[in-house]
């Protein structure tokens, strides 16, 4: 069971070591200009593979897929980034329950936006979790976990990729030592538990009057999606990429721009923000340098975070 690029690699990792009966993924969704129907990129792979697919709505509500899971007698349901919720009857159907793969070192942050909290937060490292799943929101039992350091410079979607490879490779190496029965499961410390909220587009906000350092992680916790911006006299202003700079021409309110050798950059509550690479409405994704060839009035204006 899984939905997005994320999934894809334990897709693979299971295709490879044992017997997949069937791909559950969520229904194809209207998306780009045309809003035509796309399918998730598990459909296509699962496709690919040859391997029967199927899109419920609901889990909850669709007693067809109960019964049909219970007619495949699963060893084991794996799921990755699924996006619909398990109910108990599924969560108890297969003989060695349902393991999940989960990008956090659980219990940091259970949810629906784990690395994009752990950039946000400044987290050292960040890793990939094998779950014995319950009735909770990542609550399960852990049954393997392994760690990625976290670079400074490293947005939101590089690590996801990173994580999901990571993620497959650690559910290649664990499942037939769980099936096995080869493996304790190991009870999270819930006093240690932070939760990842699901993210919206106001999250990618920039308040100038933040520490750099808080900004910076931002820009790099909301690529690809939502993406961080700010507001300018032309209308939003997309911040695609930027680093932290030492403290900038002394009084400059929060939110104004001014330039050096490297390009536009931000004052703000602690330091500069240097806006390595911009994306005005309408136009392209641009390096801070070209963006201000075409648009020198950028410096000395004030950015906001109200349009």
């Amino acid at each position: 069971m899984g939905s997005p690029e994320f999934a894809v690699p334990s897709l693979d990792a299971l295709a490879a070591i044992c017997d997949v009966t069937a791909v559950l993924t969520q229904p194809d969704r209207p998306a780009g200009r045309g809003r035509r129907l796309h399918p998730p990129p598990v459909k296509e792979r699962a496709l690919a593979l040859g391997l029967p697919v199927h899109q419920p709505a609901s889990l909850r509500k669709d007693a067809w897929a109960t019964e049909y899971l219970s007619s495949l007698a699963p060893e084991v349901v794996v799921v990755a980034a699924y996006g619909l919720l398990l109910p108990p009857a599924i969560l108890a159907l297969a003989r060695h329950g349902a393991i999940n793969v989960h990008a956090s070192l659980l219990p940091r942050w259970r949810g629906a936006a784990p690395v994009a909290h752990a950039i946000l937060a400044g987290d050292a490292e960040t890793g990939a979790t094998i779950m014995l799943m319950d009735a909770g929101l990542d609550t399960g039992p852990i049954l393997a976990q392994r760690v990625l350091p976290l670079s400074g410079e490293i947005g939101c979607g590089d690590v996801t990729s990173r994580l999901a490879t990571l993620g497959a490779e650690l559910l290649a190496e664990t499942l037939p030592l769980w099936l096995a029965g080869r493996i304790q499961p190991r009870t999270q410390e819930d006093a240690l538990a932070t939760y990842a909220a699901r993210l919206t587009k106001a999250d990618g906000r920039l308040h100038w009057e933040e520490d750099g350092r808080a900004i910076v992680r931002r820009v790099r916790a909301m690529d690809p999606w939502p993406g961080a911006f700010s507001f300018w006299s032309r209308g939003r202003l997309k911040v695609l990429d930027a680093a932290l700079r030492p403290q900038g021409p002394a009084g400059l309110p929060f939110g104004t721009v001014w330039r050096d050798s490297e390009g536009p950059l931000v004052a703000s509550g602690q330091g500069s923000v240097l806006l390595r690479r911009l994306q005005a409405e309408g136009g392209r994704s641009l390096s801070g340098p070209e963006f201000l060839l075409g648009h020198p009035d950028l410096v000395g204006q004030t950015l906001t975070g109200d349009g």
